[in-house]
């Protein structure tokens, strides 16, 4: 009897823990780092994996690859080098001609300083900085190649239709890499609109990187004003390039991005644009 009552009412002997006991061994845990690390690799293996970042190799296979960017390179490099090796011709040809000279309001009060050094350390700094963002991401040539080629077709239209003199005051531009492919011939009337600004505004608006276009925006401004300070445009001329570049940048966009008028011809592609 005794037995049954006391099993009864003691059924198990068990230690009971008092809850601020648990609040201790909770503190001393964390403290020693424990609960830290057990949190942390549970994190971690709940955590997806992480995904390598595309090697240069396979930007450019996965490019090639794709017959419609492989064919908006081979087409769009050909043209571009036609352009390059036609220019000679056609400065030769603006050269020779009578032009007016612009009463430029802002280049009088400018005295004309020969900084072509510091002109070119900026246009081929940039140059070099596109390159390298271009080997990483070759979808960044395409954008820049198609964007210079509809610059230059209006280019050659505005020079063919503006005929002008150069600035009174102007210091020639030294530029070993362009004098070497010109024959040291001296070009003073390609000046409407300017290609050096041109080429930097389109330089600013193909990097993706934030960083590389703020570098980009502030050596576009500067060429800009040392073109002026040179005396090698007119006022208009610096002007007017970035608004002539900007609608064929978003013209390069619109065919290519989203129209994609070359895709009908060549078939699909195996990567978006």
């Amino acid at each position: 009897m005794i037995t049954s009552l006391s099993t009864k009412t003691n059924p198990v002997c068990r230690p009971v823990r008092k809850p601020y006991i648990d609040f201790v061994i909770f503190v001393s845990m964390h403290e020693s780092g424990i609960f830290t690390s057990f949190q942390d690799r549970e994190h971690k293996l709940t955590m997806p994996p992480k995904m390598p970042s595309p090697a240069l190799k396979d930007n450019w296979t996965a490019t090639w690859n794709s017959r419609y960017k492989r064919y908006q390179m081979i087409i769009g490099t050909v043209i571009l080098l036609g352009i390059v090796f036609t220019l000679p011709v056609f400065f030769g040809y603006i050269q020779k001609r009578k032009g007016m000279v612009l009463n430029d309001w802002l280049l009088a009060y400018v005295p004309p300083h020969d900084v072509s050094v510091l002109i070119f350390a900026l246009i081929w700094g940039m140059v070099l900085l596109i390159l390298i963002r271009v080997i990483n991401n070759p979808s960044i040539y395409i954008t820049f190649c198609w964007t210079y080629i509809f610059i230059y077709i209006v280019r050659f239209a505005t020079l063919s239709i503006v005929a002008l003199d150069p600035p009174s005051g102007m210091v020639s531009l030294v530029d070993p890499v362009n004098s070497a492919f010109y024959s040291n011939a001296s070009i003073t009337k390609d000046l409407f609109f300017s290609g050096h600004t041109a080429t930097m505004v389109t330089i600013f608006l193909c990097l993706e990187k934030r960083a590389d276009k703020i570098a980009a925006l502030i050596a576009a401004c500067a060429v800009a004003c040392l073109l002026l300070v040179q005396h090698v445009h007119y006022t208009i001329d610096v002007l007017a390039a970035p608004f002539v570049v900007y609608p064929c940048y978003r013209l390069t966009r619109y065919l290519f991005y989203k129209k994609r008028v070359l895709h009908s011809w060549f078939g699909n592609t195996t990567q978006s644009f």
